[in-house]
């Protein structure tokens, strides 16, 4: 099997380049930033690419990204992501197309290595392979996704000036209604969150952090 190896940890890089070669799989380029991937992948066509999420030079999600161009450009090379996070947004993106060849693993969570080298086969081979970690964070993010999609135009701006700490005579003043609507406007943005009357939690506080979300 060809492989690239797409990881910004020297050690951790250095490490799986030793590990695909000790079984017999051929490490075609070892790199440590996306811009540097798209090129090996465009000149070599691999078997199958392990890419983290967070590479240089931000750090943030330029590793997923470049895996999305991967999918994209090159359909019929696998690709692993291997990361210790869960950039929600961009695995959904990458996961709504079609599915083969992929997987997303999370670093922490590999505890045995023949179990690793169980799941890059299976990826290599077609197959998809998605830890369950992974799985529910997607799931997470599509919910709170779907619940906030069905606000209403003026619930989202009752919702937005929450967020910006203003309390209801404040969201009045600002929308030109009446105090009573903005209270029945909050109401429904609750129940539309699913977040029922409780003694042990802000509900106001939580209806703004899943808004910023």
């Amino acid at each position: 099997m060809r492989v690239i190896v797409a990881e910004d940890s020297t050690l951790l890089l250095d490490g799986l380049v030793h590990l695909f070669q000790r079984r017999d799989h051929d490490v075609v380029a070892a790199v440590s930033d996306a811009v540097e991937l798209l090129r090996e992948v465009a000149a070599h066509r691999p078997d199958l690419v392990v890419v983290d999420v967070r590479m240089p030079p931000t750090h943030t999600n330029e590793g997923i990204r470049a895996a999305l161009a991967i999918r994209r450009d090159h359909p019929d090379v696998a690709i692993l992501v291997l990361s210790q996070y869960v950039e929600t947004r961009y695995a959904t993106e990458l996961l709504s197309g079609r599915c083969e060849g992929l997987g997303y693993l999370l670093k922490d969570r590999v505890a045995d290595v023949s179990d690793f080298l169980d799941a890059i086969s299976r990826v290599a081979a077609g197959g998809t392979v998605l830890d369950p970690e992974v799985v529910s964070q997607i799931m997470a993010a599509s919910r709170q996704s779907v619940s906030l999609a069905g606000l209403t135009e003026r619930e989202r701006q009752v919702l937005a000036l929450m967020a910006e700490g203003r309390s209801n005579a404040a969201i009045a003043a600002a929308l030109f209604v009446s105090g009573a609507s903005v209270e029945k406007h909050v109401t429904s943005i609750f129940g539309k969150l699913s977040l029922p009357p409780s003694t042990s939690d802000h509900r106001r506080v939580l209806a703004v952090l899943r808004y910023l979300g």
